[in-house]
This record gives C-alpha cells, structure tokens and sequence, in this order.
C-alpha cells in the first residue's frame, strides 16, 4: 500500500526519520550500515526512504534507489541494476563472459557512482528480491565491497511469512551493530487526528475523525484517503479498503480507468510504448489518461508507470474477468515480444498468465540458460523448475528439463530437491543412460553428505556397461575425492593414481583438476608434503585458466584444508581459504564452494586461537544457508567455537543438525561429531555419554587418518580422567580400546608425512598425559611435554590445556609450586584471550582449590561487584576494566595498554576478558563500540 503522499505531511515520524539518518550516516568499522524498514502495506514505508534519501542527497551523498519486483523470477540483481541506469543508461545487463565477477563488477559500478562520497543505497519492496541481490547486499554489509555504503530498504512485513528467505537474511544481519531493522507502526489515535485535521483544514467533526482512526487502524495511507473523502464532501463509504478503492477508480474517465487496469495487470514499472499497445490507445489519448490517474493518485510516472499501491492491483484483480485478464497478459507479451524484449521472466509471466505455457515455455528456457551464464544458479534452478511446471509428463523435452533442474538444483545447493529431481528423470523411458544416472545420483548424494551411499554409486557407475570413456575417468575422479572425505587416503591415492591416468586421455578439465587435488592431497598427509602440494597448486593453476567455478572450488578446497589442517601451515591455509572464498562468491557458488572455504578459515583460525575472528568469518558463512555436505563442514566449524565458548544449546543444535544430515557420512564429518559431543559433554559432567560418543566412533568408523583419532582418542582419555576425578568408575574396555588406538598411531606415525606426523605425536603426548591422569600418577612431565608440542604448533587451546594440567600435578604433588602458579596463569590468559569460558572457569576452580591468584593485582581477581546503575552500560566494570576498556577502543594493543597503566601484558589480558564476558561481547571491536556508545 502506497505511504503518504510526497506533498502530504509526515506526521508521527520526525523522530524515526532523523534515527534513521543517524544510522545511516554512523558506517560501521566495515565502512558500511543499513537500516531495514518493515511494517504493513501502506503504514509509511516508501515515504520515508523518499524523505531520506532526500536529506542525505542535500547533505551530499551520493543516492541510488531501485525497486524489486513483484514477481518470482526476477532477473537477478534487477533492483541494483535499476538503480545503476539512474547513473548510466548505457547499463542494461551484465555481459556474462569475461574474467571479471558478477559482485565485484557491480561493487565497481556503485563506487564509480560514489566518486569517494558516501553512498545511499535505497531499495523498496524488498521482499520481493532475487536471491542475486539479497547475497549482494549481505556481500555489501560485511564490507566486502569496498565501498562507505548505507543501505535503506523497505520490506512488507506481511509478506515475510514462513521459510520466506528473507527472514533468514535479516535475522543473521541484525546481529551486526552497524545494521538497524525498524519496524514502522501504525499512526496512535492523537497522531490520526492531526494527520486528518491537516489533510481536510481542520474541517472535519472530532467524531468523524475518530471514525477515520477506528477505520483505517493508524495506517497513514488509509487515514489520507479517508481524509480527502471527508474533506471534498463524499458520500459516507464503505467500511473496506477495497471499496475506498474501486469507488475511486469507478470516478477515474473511462481512459484512465483502462491504464489503471493495465498497469495493475503488468510487471512494474510499465514502459510507455508498452502500456501504449497494451491499452491500444493513441499517444494523446494515453498521455490524457496517465496525466488524470497521476492527478488521482493511482499512478507514478517517475520511472515507467506504476501504482501507487500494489494493492490497486490485488483489488482490482478480483474485479477483472478471467477473459479479460487472459487478454491483457497476451497483449503485454505481444508488446513486449514486438518490442523486442531481453526480459525473459516477464514476457514467461505473461505469456502463463495468458494461458499459454508453450508460449511461456521458449522465454523461461531463455532464463535460465542466461542465468547459467552468470553463474547464477539459484536463479537458473528457479527458472528449469519453472519450466517443468509449464509441461507435462508427455512431453518430450521434459526429459532434457528434467535433467537441467536437477543438475541446477545441485550446483545451488538443494541437493536433496537434486535428488528428487534425478529420480523421475530415471522414471522416463527416454531417460540416460545407466553409468550417467549412477554417476550424477553419486555426486548428489556425496554433496547431500551421504558418502557411503554415494561410493556405491560411483563403483555401479564404473562397472555399468555403458560406462564411455570420459564417465570412466569422471566417476574415478570424484570417487577418489569422496575417498578422501571418508578418511581412507590410501585407497583415494589409488583411485586418484588411476583417475589421473585416464583424465589426461579422455577426461576433461574438471577430472584433471579434481583427480590431480585428490592425488596431491592424499601424498602429502601420507608421504610427501612438498610433492603433494606441488600437484595441488597445479590443479589450483589449471583451474584458474579454465574459471569455471567447480574447478575453482574443488582446487582451492583441497589446498586450503591440506595448509590449514595435516600440514599444519595455517596462517597460510586460512589465507588460501579466504582467497579462494572470496573467488567463488563472486562465481555465484556462495551456498557451496565458498562456505565450505570459510568453514576451513574458522577451523585455522580456531586452531591459532582467533576465536572471536572465526565466529566472525563463520557467522558470515552462514548467511547463505548452505546445505548438505556444505552445511555439515559449516556447522561443525561453528560448533567447535560454541563447545569453546560454552554454549551448550547453540552446541547441542548444531550437532543435532548434523547428525540428521550425516545419512551415511564419511569420518571426516563423523569423527568430529563425536569427539564435539564428547567434549560438550565432559563440560556438562555427563563423563557416560562422553565416553559412549568417543567408542562409537572408534568401533563403527572406518578411516586411516591418525589426526581425526588422535583428537577422539584424547577426547575418550579426557572422560576417563574427568569421570575417575569426579569419582567416578573407569571403564577397562573403553580404556583397553583408546590404548589400542594409542598404540596403533604410534606404530602408523613414521608412516606419516613430517608435519603430519608432529601434529600426530602431539595427540600421542596428550593421551599418554592422560593416561597419566586416570591411573592418578599426578605426573606433571608428560603435561610439560605436551605443553612444548603444541606451542611448537602454535595451536593455543591443547598448549594452554596441557599448562593447566601440568600445574594442577604439581600444585597437588606439592613440587615447583612457582612453575605451577606461572602455568595457570598463562593457561588462564590464553583462556580469557579466546573467550573460552568453560575452560577458564575451570583453570579458577583450580586456582582456588590450591589458593592460587591468577593476576598479580588484586584488581583482577573475581569480587563480587557493587550492584551497577541500570542506565550505565559500563556500571559492572571496575575502575581498572574502565581504564583498559578506554585504551582498548583508543586502538592500543595488550602490551601498549601495560605500558600506559603500567602492568603486565599478560594482566591487560585478563582484564579484557572480564570486559567481554561482563558486556557480553567477544572482540575488541565491539567492545569499543559499547564503550563509546556509553561515553
């Protein structure tokens, strides 16, 4: 529903439009903010993105405004596009080929329109965007643009109902600071009656007033059209909008009446020379027309025609005669087939509307194949299922569609809805042939996450007797991939050897690539690094050249995750991750390829201890709402951080997700799963089901990846430890089995690549720790170890770990009682640093139960504080948190800030970790936004 009109008064919404300039202009450390406006049809939306924009362009901002469109197969990016041509006409479209990105492309195009100023971006009906533009915009507020850009949308909150996409984004959005939702009430009774009283000069009698309020509930478009019937004197009208509506459009001259049914029929905004043959009204006839529905408020002419209000066109549809709307969709795609239109969803939309899918059917196949050109594959997985809609069973192409939609499906991510897809076009008699329903139903499950089912499927594809060449080598290709992810690297150095062999003869491009990352990845973790990574780095450069986005993906996946984890080169891996997201994203593979890459840099940079900045990199990743395989590697990840940070529910969830996604998952999703449900459960005391999740994975998973069963086996020697500490019984089987296993990898460890083999043996030094610990040595030497082990790996967590150990033998063995207290209190300042609060709470139980202080100021230590003044963000901290809080958001480092206060590094440390967990933040950057929002 329209908002008031640009002429009228803005009653009730001074304070929201300046809140919302305020915001608007405050960009956060990203360069970016954006304020998302919801609210009913007609409460006021549109006017005030117009009264913004319009005070920010005074103020000297650069502004750009586009519309989405109200239909479900938008061209991708059209509202940004539209804007864009406000700029430069000469923008129609984006040519698919050429090296340059679709998102970096537009980026490019919005900081020319900036010229260096800021940037407004205003977007209305926002809950009709393409998927295209929603990823852009989330690529846009996480800064990724390189562009200070506001964004201001509208969105119709009734329209945000169920699994409506948009829902999600903005949920995920507005945890960010810099992004404000606000949600546009109706008018209250006091502010009616001015905006009535205005509208008719104070004309109007209180009680007639009241009825306007009563009627129109406070939305301002109803209350200024009730308004102006009372003030030009009307006849009482009916209770219903819709008939305030049709009475109006009754009055409307009989030319005026036809152009507002037309629009109300068309895509907006409708163009002149189309509406001209739609209408089929000579040129001064329309201009007459269009000039009288302007006058009456029906219709803007500042970008095409359009109705003042959507809901014209709800009305008046009711109204129409089926005939008579048939008649006017085929006479908008007439015109716009004569106009010689490249806008294939609307002339397919009209085309349907008119009753004729043949019709439709040619345009939406146009669609989605120019969809597919720009890497946009939600939007061609759209279209193809579109087009299946538009047939039949009995017809013959349906065939082809249905093996376009299926393969679409998989390549945006819905692997399941693939599957479903697959499995009617292998009901079709004319469907293809054995080894190529094997071989694509192999890929779709692996992708769904269900590795075993998708390894019988490959060797059923390989042994089909219609098995061609080329599907030989791409069925051996992916199926020492998949190998791979089930953690059998030596059977998936064999299949790569072999995929490898036959991909330089009658493979393709994408076998060579995906053969090559298996085979250089499965060398390297089993024997030898260098040359293992020299082949990936070439599949990386094979895939460059050929651009395509699944080689692209599955090159750098493989590179990254190598670095970051058996390799143990991290701060490397997670920079080829990021690199290799930031590539794929711009390829329309956001919901896949990129989120398994920014899953690999959350593991790294949980690894190295950058939680906050790992939870920042995940919460990122999952804005796009990855599925399958995908989502398992994301979710995972972001576990990891909440067992860290002690987040039992979140934790819980997300395994609970997993778990019904792992439909016969390989060990590398399997094995993490457990060992995550082992850890959350010694943090919750429950020592059982620990010690249940570490045996089922060492009884019911099949892999030879010594790291995936060092982690578990140390996990199931932990709940041995912890459940003999709580007093608790030991199981002898379970310890008989995570002996067997300890023993197993220090016999496979020489086996191993050298940096394989060093993570391995720190695993190998923390179990034996803790096999110290159940038979109640309080040794503190294998704890020192093991401490120097994973220091040397740099990896924070296991080291701080270790120390913590390490002092609590020796505090109870009464020995170096000076060495212990210096061990926890630098296990407890990596704990505060990476906010893992669980761990930290138990380092300070320990502290206290051989009366330890973990800081040398008494400022430090855990007091109970004077209850704070409810108005003061900051009124739980103490003077000394206040100190440091200043300096953090002044920009300074740890040491900088021991220096100015003049204590210790390491104290700063512990300071700030009081900070966050008081103003419950976790990084620096928002802890300094609450400190200057508060000062």
């Amino acid at each position: 529903m329209a908002s008031e009109g640009d002429d009228g008064p803005l009653v009730g919404r001074t304070d929201t439009l300046a809140e919302v300039q305020s915001d608007l202009r405050n960009v956060g450390p990203g360069g970016t903010a954006a304020v998302f406006v919801t609210g009913e049809s007609g409460v006021g939306k549109s006017r005030l993105l117009r009264e913004t924009a319009r005070a920010m362009h005074a103020a000297g901002a650069a502004v750009l405004s586009g519309v989405c469109l109200d239909i479900g197969d938008a061209s991708p990016l059209h509202p940004v596009l539209q804007a864009l041509r406000q700029y430069d006409h000469e923008v129609q479209h984006f040519d698919p080929v050429g090296p340059d990105a679709l998102l970096d492309r537009v980026s490019r195009e919005l900081r020319a329109v900036a010229d260096g100023r800021h940037l407004l971006l205003v977007l209305d009906d926002l809950q009709w965007a393409d998927r295209s533009t929603r990823q852009l915009l989330l690529y846009l507020l996480a800064g990724l643009g390189d562009i200070r850009l506001s964004v201001l949308a509208a969105v119709r909150a009734e329209a945000l109902h169920g699994a409506h996409p948009l829902r999600r984004v903005l949920a995920e959005l507005r945890r960010l600071r810099s992004v404000k939702v606000v949600d546009l009430a109706p008018l209250d009774r006091a502010q009616t009656l001015e905006l009535v009283n205005a509208i008719a000069d104070d004309t109007v009698e209180p009680e007639d007033a009241e009825r306007v309020y009563k009627r129109s509930g406070g939305v301002p478009f109803v209350v200024e059209e009730l308004a102006r019937d009372l003030r030009d004197g009307r006849v009482e009208l009916s209770d219903t909008l819709r008939e305030i509506f049709l009475s109006r459009v009754a009055e409307l001259p009989p030319n005026a009446y036809a152009v507002v049914h037309a629009i109300a029929a068309g895509v907006e905004p409708v163009e002149h020379e189309v509406l001209a043959k739609v209408t089929r009204l000579s040129e001064d006839e329309l201009l007459e027309a269009v000039r009288a529905a302007v006058a009456q408020r029906f219709v803007t002419a500042t970008d095409g025609y359009r109705l003042r209000h959507r809901l014209v066109a709800e009305i008046l549809e009711a109204e129409v005669l089926p005939a008579e709307a048939t008649s006017l969709h085929r006479r908008y795609a007439e015109a716009l087939e004569a106009a010689g239109t490249v806008d294939h969803a609307r002339l397919a939309h009209h085309w349907q509307k008119a009753g004729e899918p043949a019709r439709a059917l040619p345009s939406v196949v146009a669609a989605a194949r120019s969809a597919e050109q720009l890497y946009g594959f939600t939007e061609a997985h759209r279209y193809w299922s579109l087009a299946l809609d538009l047939t039949t069973d009995d017809v013959p192409e349906r065939t082809e569609l249905l093996a376009h939609a299926a393969e679409s499906a998989h390549l945006c991510g819905e692997h399941v809805r693939a599957l479903s897809r697959l499995a009617e076009l292998a009901g079709r008699t004319d469907a293809p042939g054995t080894c190529d329903l094997h071989l694509r139903r192999a890929r779709y499950l692996a992708a769904a996450g269900r590795s075993a089912t998708a390894e019988v499927e490959y060797e059923l594809a390989l042994q089909a007797p219609d098995c061609a060449p080329r599907q030989r080598s791409s069925a051996a290709a992916h199926l020492a991939e998949l190998l791979l992810h089930l953690g059998r690297y030596a059977d998936a150095n064999a299949r790569a050897r072999e995929a490898l062999d036959q991909a330089s003869v009658d493979g393709s491009t994408a076998d060579l690539v995906r053969a090559s990352a298996a085979l250089g990845f499965s060398a390297a973790f089993r024997e030898d690094p260098d040359a293992g990574l020299a082949v990936i780095r070439h599949a990386v450069e094979i895939a460059e050249r050929s651009g395509h986005p699944d080689d692209l993906g599955v090159a750098y996946l493989h590179l990254a995750e190598l670095l970051a984890g058996p390799l143990n080169n991290v701060e490397e891996g997670v920079l080829v991750a990021r690199r290799g997201a930031e590539r794929l994203a711009s390829l329309g593979v956001g919901r896949t390829y990129q989120t398994r890459l920014l899953a690999i840099a959350g593991n790294g940079l949980f690894r190295v201890g950058q939680w906050a900045e790992a939870d920042a990199v995940l919460e990122a990743a999952m804005q796009h709402r990855p599925s399958g395989a995908d989502a398992v590697e994301l979710l995972l990840a972001r576990c990891r951080l909440w067992v860290g940070f002690g987040d039992v529910d979140a934790a819980h969830r997300d395994l609970d997700a997993v778990a019904t996604l792992l439909a016969g998952g390989g060990a590398r999703h399997v094995l993490p799963m457990l060992t995550l449900r082992a850890g959350l459960a010694m943090w919750q005391g429950e020592h059982a089901k620990a010690r249940s999740a570490v045996q089922r994975g060492l009884t019911e998973t099949r892999s030879d990846d010594l790291v995936l069963l060092g982690v578990l086996a140390w996990h199931g020697l932990r709940a041995e430890a912890e459940a003999r500490a709580a007093g608790g019984p030991v199981d002898p089987l379970a310890l008989r089995r995570l002996r067997t296993v300890v023993g197993r990898m220090a016999e496979g460890v020489g086996n191993a690549a050298a940096p394989v083999r060093a993570v391995i043996d720190g695993y190998i030094d923390l179990c034996h720790a803790e096999i110290s610990r159940v038979e109640d040595r309080y040794d503190p030497e294998p704890w020192m170890r093991a401490a120097t082990t994973w220091d040397r790996r740099n990896q924070p967590y296991p080291a701080a770990y270790a120390r913590l150990r390490r002092a609590e033998a020796a505090l109870h063995r009464k020995t170096r009682r000076q060495a212990a207290i210096t061990a926890l209190r630098e296990a407890y300042a990596t704990a505060i640093a990476m906010g893992a609060r669980p761990f930290a709470a138990e380092i300070v139980a320990t502290a206290q139960k051989y009366r330890v202080m973990l800081a040398d100021d008494a400022d430090t230590i855990a007091m109970t504080p004077p209850d704070p003044d409810p108005g003061d963000e900051l009124g739980a901290l103490t003077q000394r948190e206040r100190e440091v809080l200043a300096a953090v958001a002044e920009g300074l480092t740890n040491r900088e800030i021991g220096e100015r206060l003049f204590i210790s590094e390491r104290t700063v440390g512990v300071h700030v970790g009081h900070i966050f967990d008081k103003l419950q933040v976790r990084t620096r950057v928002q802890a300094s936004r609450v400190f200057l929002t508060a000062a």
